[in-house]
């Protein structure tokens, strides 16, 4: 099995290069001139993609393909106040120079719109926000010039007070988004609510792929084996061409704090799941959530070496037997 490595949004290694610099609303308000506020914004989204340009030179330069963006890139992009702004059109040259960059190099790329884009809410107003930022999500992707292999990956949401009810609830109002939204969608299990088996159920309904993640099932386990799970969630794949199933992996900050993310990845516990479906899985890709972000992908490189059964095949991939 051959298995890539990634990291999101920032790098702990690459010095004044953050995606995701930003003005608040608050910050906006003061400057009375209304124009050279918004070109203000504007040069902040132009600073944070030129950043993202670099991180993708940097993930280059040492074989790392998979990479999440920043949902941070423009900031206050959608806020009420600045109806009628086109940040895509205005930075277009930007993100088209990031997606054939990405493209031309073979990345895989994506979102993780935030945790306020919520599909089993039942106020239509949140509903409607979420769709919304759904859209500016996957406009972002276009304006890139990305086809559908660049995803945005979301869980199902809360339960508000009746799982089987949000449940139906998400299930009928993912099916009302947009077709160009939901061609590019994945869902997550959380580490709270809807468990690795309820989310696989959910991506058989809808027909969307999974990304397990390995860290809030250990919290979260709602009774059922990775192992048996695995073949299912892998098939969810089967529609996405030439694209390999994608799981994200991080490690317990601590035993009082289990859900939270450690600085670093758990080389041992990781690479047991691994095992366990390498015979089955020709491809897989990793996103780590460890807070070191690309420095924690470069120790678990190092700590492959060791291993009998792991091959390092580059500076971001490994084939493991």
């Amino acid at each position: 099995m051959i298995v890539r490595f990634g990291y999101a949004a920032m790098s702990s290694i690459v010095k004044n290069a953050s995606p995701s610099k930003t003005m608040t609303a608050a910050q906006f308000v003061k400057i009375a001139d209304k124009e050279a506020a918004v070109r203000k914004l504007e040069r902040i989204a132009a600073e944070n993609l030129r950043n993202t340009l670099r991180l993708l030179y940097h993930n280059r330069a040492h074989d790392i393909r998979l990479y999440r963006f920043s949902s941070r890139l423009i900031p206050l992009y959608g806020h009420e106040m600045l109806n009628g702004w086109d940040p895509i059109g205005a930075l277009k040259d930007l993100f088209a120079e990031i997606g054939g960059y990405a493209a031309e190099h073979g990345m895989r790329v994506g979102f993780h719109p935030e945790h306020y884009t919520v599909l089993s809410t039942p106020r239509e107003d949140v509903f409607q926000s979420s769709v919304k930022d759904l859209q500016r999500h996957v406009g972002m992707l276009e304006a890139m010039g990305l086809n559908e292999s660049a995803k945005c990956n979301i869980h199902i949401g809360g339960s508000y007070g009746n799982k089987e009810k949000a449940m139906d609830r998400f299930l009928r109002q993912c099916r009302q988004l947009p077709k160009a939204v939901r061609d590019r969608l994945t869902l997550e299990n959380d580490d709270k609510t809807f468990d690795a088996a309820e989310t696989l159920s959910a991506c058989k309904q809808l027909g969307l792929p999974m990304v397990l993640d390995i860290h809030h099932h250990k919290v979260n386990r709602g009774g059922k084996e990775l192992c048996d799970l695995w073949p299912e969630i892998q098939q969810t794949w089967d529609g996405e061409g030439e694209l390999p199933p994608k799981i994200h992996a991080s490690s317990p900050k601590s035993d009082k704090d289990p859900r939270g993310h450690a600085d670093y990845v758990n080389a041992q516990e990781l690479l047991r799941f691994l095992r366990e479906i390498a015979a089955c899985t020709p491809r897989l890709d990793v996103m780590l959530e460890a807070k070191m972000k690309d420095q924690a992908l470069f120790r678990l490189m190092d700590a492959w070496k060791a291993e009998t059964g792991v091959e390092v095949l580059d500076q971001g991939s490994i084939a493991v037997s």
